[in-house]
């Protein structure tokens, strides 16, 4: 009986979910110029632990990024393009 219920408490504690939020970003990134930029920056971005998603548009030269807070923050994103070459900032609504 112990061993079904300790089982039990260490599948209950796997399926639980995780409380951490999911954050959405707009970032301005002016140095996007040209049709391969958005993809530098898709791809410095997806590397970031806890992006889930980036949509880059390179004509209103902006991404908007989706991360888990609890593993990243936004300063980190804003790294991840400086260092591709692509400074960014949070976009102003």
């Amino acid at each position: 009986m112990k061993t079904l219920l300790s089982i039990a408490g260490a599948l209950l504690l796997l399926a639980s979910p995780t409380f951490a939020a999911s954050k959405t970003v707009t970032l301005a990134v002016p140095g996007m110029n040209c049709s391969a930029c958005p993809i530098t920056v898709k791809k410095a971005l997806t590397k970031v632990a806890g992006v889930s998603k980036v949509d880059v548009d390179l004509d209103k030269r902006q991404a908007t990024v989706t991360f888990d807070d609890a593993k990243t923050t936004v300063a980190a994103l804003t790294k991840a393009t400086t260092d591709a070459g692509y400074p960014s900032s949070v976009k102003e609504k």
